[in-house]
């Protein structure tokens, strides 16, 4: 699932009088603790990415686990070595995508 694939591009006119475009901006369903949740310590070269792949089989799916764990950066495609991460189980999956389209307003 390509996250920007069907997030609205905006149109716009800046303070100069230039038009500019850009995507709305996406929002992100919270995502609770919940007792299907694996936790894990990451090593050095864990990705969110390889670990969505990991445990989702889906590369894409990254910023689920980025989402669960606001204590790390959220820009960032590499968590700190040796922390904690939390992984949301697998089952829950489908309805936090359902949530991120709900309100991103995607269909």
């Amino acid at each position: 699932m390509n996250r920007y694939q069907n997030i609205s591009i905006s149109a716009g006119v800046n303070q100069a009088g230039e038009s500019k475009r850009g995507y709305a901006n996406v929002k992100y369903p919270e995502i609770p603790r919940d007792f299907s949740d694996t936790y894990v310590y990451t090593n050095r070269g864990d990705r969110y990415d390889t670990l969505a792949f990991q445990y989702y089989d889906d590369a894409s799916l990254w910023w689920i686990i980025t989402r669960a764990n606001s204590n790390q950066t959220p820009d960032s495609l590499i968590p700190n070595i040796g922390s904690q991460l939390r992984i949301p189980g697998n089952e829950r999956i489908p309805n936090i995508i359902a949530s991120y389209k709900s309100i991103n307003n995607i269909r």
